[in-house]
């Protein structure tokens, strides 16, 4: 049975009333979650829905209104220096010193969580990342890819066993974004904890075991992916024809057909209410040849964009 590395208990934050807003704006609401020890957990949300102010609390940035947050047991109130030991956060803005080699920044800061030069990892962290051969370059001469993996790199100095990634891969290119996944893949291997956030849902969707879905500071959904998946209702077909006589009328019950060239027509229906099978016998029915059949079965977008809509 898996440890709870972080658990969150009605976690509420309240801004108060300001020259601008005079209203108090309840950005978490009655936040409720637990975060499974080796697990890749995402978090997320459209903007505004709270994750910020989240990771800004879980980092000692921003003080909570009510609730609780605990991790490895660690009260975030009562035992603040042990939670923020237990915890990694990679920020999304690179902020790094351009002067500075990458080994030199993760040995500056070590020194500032206070390792001891004895207890220091710097180069274990640095193969880890895949950046090994660039330990004495310059910061400024490292690609987009290179800098977010510093960032990784530089969160680990002191160990932690929470590792926070808030949208690690903004505007980074296909190829780096690869090799960036790799090497948080590599991590969670060794026992390392991931919390994700990111607004790219076909990586939360091929990285998470769990994911949890807050819209504005109200929980929507917190399941595994594969769950969270199985509540798409509608399922997309698109047939290839031999050819198809336009003015052939298809029409079935809680079907919708439409007709996307002479030889290609794509369905939607409730997975629950229609049988494939069904399909399949009206279009033969209508003396339909089938070449070709892709089926859509949808993904996580169509998950977030159900559960966040207004």
């Amino acid at each position: 049975m898996n440890k709870i590395a972080l658990t969150v208990e009605n976690l509420t934050k309240i801004y108060s009333k300001n020259k601008i807003n005079t209203i108090p704006e309840k950005a978490l609401n009655n936040l409720s979650f637990d975060v499974k020890q080796g697990e890749i957990f995402g978090l997320l949300g459209p903007n505004g829905a709270g994750k910020t102010t989240f990771l800004s609390i879980l980092g000692g940035l921003v003080t909570k209104s009510e609730g609780t947050v605990k991790v490895w047991g660690f009260d975030l109130d009562k035992n603040p220096r042990q939670v923020r030991a237990s915890i990694g956060i990679v920020p999304q803005e690179v902020n790094l010193d351009a002067f500075f080699s990458p080994k030199r920044l993760l040995e500056l800061q070590a020194g500032l969580y206070g390792v001891s030069k004895d207890k220091r990892i710097t180069e274990i962290i640095l193969k880890l990342v895949s950046l090994e051969n660039q330990a004495n370059s310059y910061s400024r001469s490292l690609s987009g890819g290179m800098k977010r993996r510093l960032l990784i790199a530089k969160a680990m100095v002191h160990q932690p066993p929470i590792l926070v990634l808030d949208e690690p891969t903004a505007g980074v290119d296909v190829e780096l974004r690869k090799n960036l996944w790799e090497n948080v893949k590599e991590l969670n291997k060794i026992g390392v904890t991931i919390i994700l956030t990111t607004h790219y849902l076909f990586e939360a969707q091929e990285m998470c075991d769990r994911i949890a879905i807050i819209n504005k500071g109200n929980l929507v959904a917190l399941d595994t992916t594969k769950k969270l998946l199985d509540r798409i209702k509608t399922k997309k077909i698109t047939f290839k024809l031999k050819e198809f006589n336009s003015d052939l009328t298809l029409s079935l019950p809680n079907v919708k057909f439409l007709i996307e060239s002479n030889n290609t027509i794509s369905i939607n229906y409730e997975k629950k209410l229609i049988n494939f099978e069904h399909l399949i016998n009206y279009l033969k029915e209508k003396n339909l040849k089938i070449l070709d059949i892709s089926i859509d079965e949808g993904d996580l977008e169509d998950v977030f964009i159900q559960l966040t809509k207004n």
